[in-house]
């Protein structure tokens, strides 16, 4: 299997199996010098793990985390940092339970990837999903981990703002709710609605889908290229490789297509420190290369395909038959994906930064200056 990396300069290769030993990352190409420890990380893994509520997974997994390479204990300035060198981290499965997937061996779940892992390669770990499994988005929360101390100055941070039909109300947006309940939820008034509608799905033994949105504050003017390095192209492209993830939008994204040129234009004005936008349909974002504002996307995630109720499909054998999914899963995957939307994306603005900074010397222009800032 090929395709295991992303990234430029900084580079993430994620390894293993939802039901394997372990599963863990290496990323190449972050600098040297940077204060990283394995409680850092953690921090970030402990917002996707899984078992910590009745709307998610009860799978118990610890997903404690290991650096096995790419730090050194300086003691001359009495702190673990990068050494340049590739860092591997590696967390080990404690809770499988393959036994829940032994009915589906030469079964294919609808809705899952079952059957075109098979198509491909004539093979397949049935158990969990094996590579295909939501669990490797471990590995990408530790890469982002990474990535965050590399963007000294830019605040990365993600909400559910819809599960199933609930949408939040804009008016009562307030970031700092997202981190007051379980369903990091920026609008109080909605967390009711969306406990009693995820409660029905849970007990009915299905699932729901769910709109995650990510802003980025602080990211400068300049990050990204105009033509195949495009800074929304690459974030799309990795928001969309999360598991169940079905659509990404930019700013204002599928709206701005019933805007008129007027309203979807982001009017400027000169400010004391530089240009002041008046409004921003582009999500911070303009050709390609960031403007100076916020980075905002929202990540549409399909319903979990793994459900109890019965469903038609087919064999290996390519004989119709009926199934349901046994096992542990989320009832909502958009949950524990916002730690993931987080981290993928600090995964591209960290590869953005540090191609800009070797392309220009990390400078930028300055409308009312004579040269580069």
């Amino acid at each position: 299997m090929s395709h295991n990396t992303f990234g430029h300069l900084f580079r993430v290769t994620t390894w293993g199996e939802s039901h394997g030993p372990a599963l863990g990352c290496v990323v190449d190409g972050c600098p040297p010098g940077i204060a990283l420890t394995a409680e850092e990380v953690q921090v970030w893994l402990d917002q996707r793990r899984p078992g910590q509520g009745k709307f998610v997974t009860q799978r118990q997994e610890p997903d404690a985390v290991k650096i096995l390479s790419g730090v050194f204990e300086d003691e001359r300035t009495g702190g673990q940092v990068t050494t340049g060198t590739p860092i591997s981290m590696m967390i080990e499965n404690v809770d499988q339970r393959s036994r829940d997937y032994g009915e589906i061996a030469t079964q294919f779940r609808p809705g899952h990837a079952d059957y075109t892992y098979f198509a491909k390669y004539g093979v397949r770990d049935y158990r969990g999903g094996g590579r295909a499994s939501a669990r490797e988005t471990a590995s990408r929360v530790a890469a982002g981990a990474v990535a965050r101390k590399i963007l000294a100055g830019v605040t990365i941070r993600a909400a559910v703002v819809q599960i199933g039909p609930h949408a939040i109300d804009r008016d009562r947006f307030d970031w700092d709710q997202r981190t007051e309940n379980p369903f990091w939820c920026p609008d109080a008034q909605m967390v009711s609605v969306w406990e009693e509608h995820l409660e029905k799905v849970r007990k009915a033994g299905s699932s729901t889908g769910a709109i995650v949105e990510v802003e980025a504050l602080g990211v400068p003017a300049g990050w990204g290229a105009p033509v195949y390095g495009k800074l929304d192209a690459e974030l799309a492209a990795a928001l969309m490789s999360i598991n169940a993830s079905k659509g990404v939008e930019i700013g204002a994204g599928f709206a701005s297509a019933a805007f008129s040129g007027e309203e979807n234009a982001d009017e400027m004005r000169m400010g004391n420190d530089g240009p002041i936008f008046l409004s921003n349909s582009a999500g911070g974002i303009l050709g390609g290369i960031s403007s100076g504002q916020p980075v905002v996307a929202r990540v549409a995630f399909k319903p979990t395909s793994s459900i109890l109720t019965l469903r038609r499909s087919l064999n290996e054998a390519g004989e119709e038959i009926d199934l349901r999914t046994k096992g542990r899963h989320d009832p909502c995957v958009g949950l524990r994906a916002v730690p993931v939307v987080e981290a993928m994306t600090a995964c591209v603005l960290a590869d953005a930064y540090l191609r800009h900074r070797g392309q220009t010397g990390g400078g930028a222009f300055t409308p009312g200056a004579t040269t580069r800032s």
